[in-house]
């Protein structure tokens, strides 16, 4: 009788090892989802280290650093929050992936922050509560105190609701609501509120008009030609080049006024020289990039790619420069009032308290932007990537066109009406456009193309290409912001006040 073999492996050395490897699985999870908070966390410990390092002040050190804490948690709700109007149309017409955008973004959040961000920073600092007059130096620290606390947990919450908010509603928001219940109505500058309010309403209808004028130039110029490619060979440089040329413009007049200074005819002949250069440098790689594509409307897409990062880097620049006030203005405004200065129209932020606005938006955007990346990017109307450029190329202009005149103007609100501006100026063009009813007839064959369902309104409405009820919440959220934070900030101010004054 042959015995059996004995068995070599141990079946509870096995039962151990695997739990011993499910156990590691589950830790490698939680700290994943873990690791976002802790770097978060890090962040603002740095923060509050820079303002200990940087601060020359003898009395106000706990103030400061506890406002740069909070201003550093301010604008990683910022970047959270406003992301998707930087990279949501690039990432939603996919011409870039979400890792590609982010880095993008990030970087050039902090160029923008760091170079033109002093412009707008005054216009958070002091041109809403008149501190000069009403307020005094500490009081004023506690009314900036309570605009960023209250303003920060709106934008949190926002962003977790997924609801893409205005971030500088929100501050200016909490600012005024301090301001009302530290001095009341007299603390407010009104006139300033009137110009900011105006400019809300004006940014979505300026950053619609502009992205739908640039989208009837492509279709009129490109998309609609019967050879698309030589159109696009003709006409992608001139795109290019007049968008070089105006961004550099703009970044020798307003972006390094601190530096140096440089007349408007000086910055416009730099950009015209810039926009040449590109638009030399441009077409050869156009026109390689063309070789060897079919003549439809699909083969454009690989051409918009290039064009659509740039005027995503010019749009992360732009918000840097506009949406950073938001978070470092009112600490801006606290570490000169700690000094016993009240902030004026000629005061000028320290760099360190640039530095952390900054880092804070490109952290935020990094850990926690994907959240609301595809609400604009994808669920207001379709993109391709040349619609994606359009609505890029119109949102950085209209604000840096904003940043240029100091007017911190809403880049959500900016950006979701250029997105609305594409969208409905689709529908309009697919309906009236005599140049592509003729072109489609011509490639179809069909003489009574469009007239069958022009008469038919239960067509008409399903070939909608916007989703009105999009619009409804979006405005919807806008409305709310500036009251809830207003409310809110008067009720930290009344309990920190009753802590500290």
């Amino acid at each position: 009788m042959v015995k059996p073999r004995p068995r070599l492996e141990k079946l509870t050395i096995d039962k151990d090892l695997d739990k011993f490897s499910l156990a590691e699985e589950a830790s490698h999870h939680v700290m994943r989802r873990l690791a976002a908070p802790g770097l978060a966390a890090l962040f603002l410990i740095l923060s509050m280290g820079f303002a200990a390092s940087y601060f020359t002040g003898a009395s106000g050190m706990a103030v400061v650093i506890a406002a740069a804490a909070v201003a550093g948690y301010m604008a990683m709700n910022i970047g959270a929050n406003d992301v998707t109007n930087n990279v949501g149309a690039a990432v939603g017409a996919k011409a870039m992936s979400m890792a590609t955008a982010l880095s993008i973004a990030a970087v050039f959040e902090i160029a923008g922050a760091l170079i033109a961000g002093r412009r707008v920073t005054l216009t958070i600092e002091a041109g809403i509560v008149d501190g000069t007059q009403l307020l005094s130096a500490e009081t004023l620290v506690w009314v900036m105190m309570s605009a960023l606390i209250s303003s920060a947990i709106w934008i949190n919450i926002a962003t977790y609701s997924r609801a893409p908010v205005s971030t500088t509603h929100s501050i200016v928001g909490g600012i005024v609501g301090a301001g009302l219940a530290a001095a009341g109505f007299a603390s407010v500058k009104w006139w300033s509120i009137a110009g900011i309010t105006a400019s809300w309403s004006v940014s979505p209808l300026l950053g619609g008009a502009i992205a739908a004028l640039i989208l009837a130039f492509l279709k009129e110029f490109v998309i609609y030609r019967d050879d698309k490619i030589a159109a696009a060979r003709r006409w992608m440089p001139v795109v290019l080049g007049v968008t070089a040329g105006s961004f550099t413009a703009y970044v020798a007049v307003f972006a390094l006024d601190h530096v140096t200074f440089v007349s408007l005819p000086t910055a416009l002949l730099i950009g015209v020289l810039a926009g040449a250069a590109c638009y030399v440098l441009s077409k050869p790689w156009i026109h390689r990039q063309s070789e060897g594509l079919d003549n439809r409307n699909q083969s454009l897409r690989k051409l918009f790619r290039l064009p659509l990062i740039f005027s995503a880097a010019l749009l992360s620049f732009a918000h840097g420069a506009n949406d950073v006030s938001n978070a470092i203005g009112p600490l801006s405004a606290i570490v000169s009032a700690v000094n016993g200065v009240v902030s004026t129209a000629r005061s000028d932020a320290p760099f360190w308290v640039l530095l952390i606005g900054a880092l804070g938006i490109s952290l935020g955007l990094t850990l926690y932007g994907p959240l609301l990346i595809r609400v604009v990017g994808e669920e207001i109307t379709r993109l391709n990537p040349m619609r994606a450029f359009c609505v890029a190329l119109a949102t950085a202009i209209t604000v840096l066109l904003a940043s240029a005149l100091g007017l911190p103007i809403s880049s959500t609100h900016t950006a979701v009406g250029a997105v609305f501006g594409v969208g409905f100026f689709r529908e309009w063009y697919t309906r009236r456009s005599k140049r592509r009813l003729e072109y489609v007839r011509r490639r179809t064959g069909h003489a009574d193309f469009m007239e069958k369902v022009e008469t038919n309104f239960a067509e008409v409405r399903r070939r909608r290409l916007v989703r009105r009820s999009y619009f409804l919440t979006i405005v919807a959220a806008w409305v709310i912001t500036v009251p809830v934070s207003a409310l809110l900030s008067a009720v930290v101010y009344f309990i920190l006040s009753g802590l500290f004054l």
